[in-house]
């Protein structure tokens, strides 16, 4: 191999690195201004494979909780993103519901959806990590709210952790991507899944999302808990 065919493998392999890789500049940007402008919650931060990540923590507000909803945004947004994710984060502790709402990782602005496919590993520890913070030295019960891509990063992990702890999944805005990726089969992790399954979406969501769903339905025929629910004259963001 000539020099220049080496060098074009090894850039093809750094490419392909940081292609992979999210990004932590962006994710420090949405940690700043979430700083400046919180009021409900506490910012707490949590560790997944080396790296520190930011979660949002919410106390219920009576001394008796029901559990704690892990709650996993869409795609490159971030923990206290409205309408749905800050409603969700703030308004469940009022039913006594504590909440934690992670960071997820994120590509660069404007980076297309299947790009997040091969962060879906780091996803997956980032969930993995908000579990154990929630059930230090306390046993709880804990079902992860996903929303958008955020919901299929929830299956994705609890078909790859199913004896998690996790009680129960609510997925709104659940879509089924017509792609190859090992992380993106959302029927077959329907399939697998056994646990209480609640899938949410609107009428006027997003094409993969209303187009799927008596699939999801059809894959969801041997869990006697799984429930879907279309929300009329909604869109994507309800």
């Amino acid at each position: 191999m000539k020099l220049t065919g080496y060098l074009f493998w090894l850039l093809c392999c750094t490419f392909a690195g940081i292609c992979q890789a999210s990004d932590s500049g962006r994710e420090a940007l949405y940690a700043s201004e979430i700083g400046r402008n919180l009021q409900v919650g506490k910012m707490v931060w949590l560790e997944a494979q080396g790296k520190k990540f930011l979660g949002l923590y919410t106390e219920t507000e009576r001394e008796e909780e029901y559990g704690v909803a892990l709650i996993i945004h869409d795609t490159g947004e971030q923990p206290d993103r409205r309408h749905v994710v800050h409603a969700l984060r703030t308004r469940l502790p009022e039913h006594r519901w504590a909440t934690l709402s992670l960071q997820m990782p994120v590509r660069e602005a404007g980076a297309p959806v299947g790009d997040y496919y091969a962060l879906f590993p780091e996803a997956r520890a980032r969930i993995q990590a908000g579990i154990d913070y929630l059930k230090t030295g306390k046993d709880r019960n804990v079902v992860l709210i996903g929303y958008g891509l955020g919901s299929l990063m929830a299956l994705n992990y609890q078909s790859e952790h199913p004896a998690s702890g996790v009680s129960a999944i609510a997925a709104i805005s659940l879509p089924a991507p017509d792609n190859d990726s090992e992380a993106v089969q959302t029927l077959a992790f329907i399939d697998k899944t056994d646990i209480p399954l609640l899938d949410i979406y609107a009428s006027l969501d997003l094409p993969e999302v209303v187009d799927s769903a008596r699939k999801r339905r059809l894959a969801a025929k041997g869990n006697v808990s799984y429930r879907q629910v279309r929300i009329d004259d909604h869109s994507h963001q309800f």
